[in-house]
């Protein structure tokens, strides 16, 4: 369990941001990691939904690099990011 909630905190820290403007969608992110490094140490996720999670955190972050490379959000894209953020913070998965 530790090692998954080592991988949990480098996925974290792997996102760093590199545009002032994205700062609200990265601290969502950070939350989301730590919840889900809880829930992985405290063993209300198992191996098969931390996977799940994981890819679904990896699909918002390629989505949110992808809205990025023009150096910051539009109101728009920061909008459809956390429709996506507030799916998954409300997913049976996290709900700790």
């Amino acid at each position: 369990m530790k090692l998954f909630a080592f991988a949990a905190m480098c996925a974290a820290a792997i996102f760093l941001p590199t545009v002032a403007s994205a700062q609200e969608v990265y601290h969502r992110e950070v939350n989301q990691q730590h919840r889900i490094a809880h829930g992985v140490q405290n063993g209300s996720i198992n191996k098969r939904e931390y996977r799940q999670l994981q890819r679904r955190e990896a699909s918002l972050n390629s989505a949110w690099r992808r809205d990025l490379r023009d150096g910051r959000l539009n109101p728009r894209q920061r909008q459809q990011l956390n429709r996506r953020e507030n799916r998954i913070s409300r997913s049976k998965l996290i709900g700790i």
